[in-house]
């Protein structure tokens, strides 16, 4: 089984930041292959924010937040980070993380990932 916490979410004003947390446990060894971190308003289809390849780093980012968002990983830590700076009110929404232990054809689609967190809710102010 993996399972995935998302922490850091919170409220702040537009402009201003807040860095995500996402923690992976598993009662196994496992290889992930990426990790992504995917958002949904109310009344809005889930979307895609950020994804990382795990073994190379290689990072995908959504043209909304490209220039603004920053998705890393600390692989001793099994844990992925969204670094959000900038944050506009079309932010708001919650955030969730999710992993896939097999190869992706793309790196945005939602239906691609197996395992997801809980969420965490990002509010921003105008």
């Amino acid at each position: 089984q993996v399972q995935l916490v998302e922490s850091g979410g919170g409220l702040v004003q537009a402009g201003g930041s807040l860095r995500l947390s996402c923690a992976v446990s598993s009662g196994r060894t496992f290889s992930r292959y990426a990790m992504g971190w995917f958002r949904q308003a109310p009344g809005k289809e889930r979307e895609f924010v950020a994804a990382i390849n795990w073994s190379a780093g290689s990072t995908y980012y959504a043209n909304s937040v490209k220039g603004r968002f920053t998705i890393s990983r600390d692989n001793a830590k099994n844990t992925v980070y969204l670094q959000m700076n900038s944050l506009k009110p079309e932010d708001t929404a919650v955030y969730y993380c999710a992993t896939t232990l097999l190869r992706l054809s793309s790196y945005s689609d939602s239906r691609e990932y197996r395992y997801w967190g809980q969420g965490t809710q990002v509010t921003v102010s105008s």
